[in-house]
């Protein structure tokens, strides 16, 4: 009976034993981002581990269910063969778990969500990833892995030396008396005995989304989300389909028309549109932001047409781009452009360019390979591309690609030379991106990521403020619509409120040039980037029937509305209302007193979406 017992407890301490390293990787999680941490009260950050021991305890009964076989064939096979595969089973865990808890960490700055497979779009090409992180943060997340890794190993080593000489062989009767503890840790990696086995939403216990992630068992959420690819269904469908179009278009129809005077002095103008990596509204001051980052920018707005409550539909450049030129929601989890297969049949702003008689190119200084983004560009049928191939390593930061100096200094070169109009000139900038290498001084310094953030967009707005200057000397720019963009929001600096608030989301667009006919004004319509190809082709009289979730940006109707969507949730929002959701909580983040009609409103869009992106072959 000594090795029964013997058994039942090696069994139990194991079990314990990464119950424990869940909670001190909850530990180190709250201590990372102590920042984050200390806007919750004491009894809150308690919490997290009280709710989170449920995934803790799941995880670690799946991680011992293979150690528990091989201690039950103990009674049959020889022990030294069940030691060795015991040892390095556990070593080898211990590794890959200790590697994703220590990019978790990382990543969690960038995403806002805890690990998930999100991971895997980056695999194809992991140098992409890498140049997200400085060197220095690839150095001390090395260092992290290697301390983690070396210290719990030697734990588990002292442990398993102190009772692997106590598990006897003992008798084969001593298998029928294992079992029911067997059939315990599957209960407990199931989460008990209801219908729904365990998942996220049980440890969302908080109205602070910080506290939510921090209750999450990290690489619980990781194995979840690669089990649960989608099987062809829609997760998000609440209504029939009929229904949840028809409250769609009930708001759009009345949106697609301009109520104000063309804003343009000619039917073909040239149009530059230059995407500004991961601007933020915070930073700019012409949309109430800081005043000391975009002065350029600033300057500008007040010679063009400013829009000032204008939103990214996503927060990544992979979300972004499609929502541009396709006029295309993302989605919650999954990124289109990196489906070959699914976007070569999504409608494309540049082909329908090319359709009008325009010259299409796309300028980026970076590998294009990054998220598919040259499988996207070459289905868009862009006729001329240049990417970060054509710039000499020395003009490369270290990470991404050409500095935003030379890089639009060659766009700049190649516009000036003879060439046909009318054309549509695409530039996306990558300086501003983490980990924010730029050239010279960092005015605000590089103590923290906010301030870097800051430093690498004055240096962006100095470099777009010499292509406008530059452009004002051309013969082509009385004929030419410039629009400035962000591609997407960030989380930079640090704002108010929740992580997903629309204060992430909001992002400025600008137009200027000699084509436009009104200037100093400022447009604070709710739109967001999907609407700009419809905008642009209306008043181009092309065609744009295609863009079924574009609107008309000129349309100043208070029915406006704007929807993004983050990683599992989404935010929708007019003039005077909000409702923010998330489907893992299955509630609402944030929402105003009257948000009852965008609840349903964004709800519709996310099922929609989603089915169009499910049918696309």
């Amino acid at each position: 009976m000594l090795s029964l017992k013997n058994k039942i407890l090696f069994n139990f301490y194991y079990f314990l034993f990464w119950v424990c390293y869940f909670i001190l990787a909850r530990l180190l999680f709250l201590i990372f981002y102590f920042n984050k941490t200390t806007d919750l009260e004491f009894l809150t950050i308690l919490k997290t581990f009280l709710y989170g021991l449920r995934l803790d305890a799941s995880f670690a009964a799946y991680l011992c269910l293979f150690p528990f076989l091989l201690i039950i064939f103990r009674v049959f096979t020889n022990w030294k063969i069940i030691e060795v595969f015991l040892k390095w089973y556990s070593i080898i865990i211990i590794i890959i778990i200790s590697l994703l808890l220590v990019l978790d960490l990382n990543l969690y700055q960038a995403w806002g969500t805890r690990l998930d497979t999100t991971l895997f779009n980056y695999l194809n090409t992991p140098e992409v990833m890498i140049a997200s992180a400085s060197s220095s943060q690839l150095i001390l997340g090395i260092i992290a892995w290697f301390i983690i890794s070396f210290t719990v190993i030697k734990l588990f080593l002292k442990f398993f030396i102190n009772f692997k000489k106590q598990i006897k062989k003992g008798l084969w009767l001593q298998t029928f008396a294992l079992l029911p503890a067997l059939a315990l840790l599957i209960l407990i990696g199931r989460g008990g005995l209801q219908t729904i086995p365990i998942n996220q939403s049980n440890v969302y216990f908080s109205n602070k989304m910080f506290a939510n992630h921090a209750a999450l068992n990290f690489i619980w959420n990781f194995f979840n989300t690669i089990t649960h690819k989608t099987d062809g269904t829609n997760p998000y469908k609440y209504f029939d389909d009929e229904t949840a179009k028809n409250i769609i278009n009930k708001r759009r129809n009345s949106l697609l028309e301009s109520n104000t005077d063309s804003i343009l002095n000619t039917n073909k103008p040239n149009v530059i549109l230059i995407l500004w990596e991961s601007l933020s509204a915070k930073v700019v001051g012409s949309l109430g932001g800081e005043s000391g980052v975009t002065p350029n920018l600033n300057k500008l707005s007040k010679e063009g047409i400013l829009f000032t409550n204008f939103y990214s539909n996503g927060d990544r450049t992979d979300k972004g781009i499609p929502a541009i030129l396709s006029g295309y929601y993302p989605q919650p989890i999954k990124r289109i452009m990196r489906m070959p297969n699914k976007t070569r049949s999504l409608p494309m702003l540049p082909k329908e360019m090319n359709t009008l008689g325009y010259k299409t190119a796309f300028y980026y200084g970076g590998d294009l390979n990054f998220g598919n983004m040259n499988t996207y560009l070459r289905s868009a049928e862009i006729q001329e591309i240049v990417d970060g191939s054509e710039f000499d390593e020395k003009d490369w930061n270290s990470k991404w690609g050409a500095y935003d100096d030379v890089f639009m200094k060659r766009f700049a070169k190649d516009i000036s030379k003879k060439q046909p109009e009318p054309f549509f000139k695409i530039a996306l900038t990558l300086s501003s991106h983490e980990p924010y290498e730029i050239k010279g001084e960092y005015k605000f310094g590089k103590k923290g990521e906010d301030n870097k953030y800051r430093s690498a967009h004055v240096y962006t707005d100095k470099v777009i403020g010499d292509f406008i200057a530059f452009a004002k000397t051309q013969d082509w720019y009385k004929n030419s619509l410039i629009v400035i963009m962000a591609d997407h929001g960030h989380s930079s600096p640090k704002h108010e409120g929740p992580y997903f608030s629309p204060k992430k989301f909001q992002i400025p667009m600008l137009w200027l040039g000699g084509a436009i006919h009104k200037s100093g004004i400022e447009i604070n319509t709710v739109s967001s980037q999907v609407d700009f190809a419809y905008t642009l082709l209306d008043l181009l009289d092309g065609n744009k029937d295609k863009f079924i979730f574009g609107k008309n940006i000129f349309n100043t109707s208070d029915r406006q509305y704007a929807h993004y969507v983050f990683n599992k949730g989404y935010g929708t929002l007019t003039k005077d209302d909000l409702y923010v959701y998330d489907y893992i909580g299955k509630k609402p983040i944030l929402n105003s007193k009257d948000s009852s009609k965008l609840d349903s409103l964004g709800k519709a869009i996310t099922q929609i979406s989603y089915q169009d992106f499910l049918e696309r072959k």
